[in-house]
């Protein structure tokens, strides 16, 4: 090598490890926040909302899930209620049962009514009982939801279809044993 000129491969050794190290620092010396001084000024883009289960899940083509998510409570009964309501007619149930679901299920909102007894808390007390509405860690409220819609929870008895061998649609085959309690954390260690 004569002075003053440096072969190819040796630049490949000094600048490849140089310029790997200071992207390196360049990229970790970046900020989360927009504004360092004060609260961060980023904006998010809401990709799904699960007030009550199973809307999106079982009424929804999956198509849809991304407009359901996008969109907010106000305009749920006019952009999903017919596919609530047609869901269960596809497997021959009665339309007051599409009619009840369409009705308690949207506004697609977890609702709380803070006049009502605490006692009656619970996955659509509001609106089956008059009672204080909300979730309790104890609702099993995807069986509820799938009894709801295919067994005789709202009934029409005649033509559930629970018990059908062929779709044993009234449960997630998820045992609830026992596990919840009343204080916080809610939930007892696993067994």
């Amino acid at each position: 090598m004569r002075h003053g000129i440096i072969r190819r491969g040796a630049v490949r050794r000094i600048i490849g490890p140089a310029l790997a190290t200071a992207l390196l620092a360049f990229t970790a010396c970046g900020s989360d926040n927009n504004n360092s001084t004060g609260p961060s000024t980023r904006e998010y883009n809401q990709v799904q909302r699960l007030g009550n289960p199973l809307v999106s899940e079982v009424f929804l083509a999956k198509r849809d899930h991304p407009f359901h998510g996008a969109t907010g409570p106000a305009s749920d009964v006019v952009a999903f209620a017919p596919a609530v309501m047609a869901f269960p007619a596809a497997f021959g149930r009665d339309a007051v049962i599409g009619n009840t679901l369409a009705s308690v299920l949207l506004p697609d909102m977890l609702i709380v009514q803070l006049d009502k007894d605490p006692a009656t808390a619970g996955w659509l007390s509001w609106a089956l009982a008059n009672g204080y509405g909300g979730r309790k860690p104890s609702d099993d409220v995807v069986d509820a939801g799938l009894t709801a819609i295919f067994g005789t929870l709202l009934g029409d008895p005649t033509h559930k279809v629970c018990n059908n061998f062929q779709l044993p649609l009234c449960t997630d085959n998820v045992p609830d044993p026992v596990r919840h309690t009343d204080a916080f954390p809610y939930l007892k260690p696993p067994a």
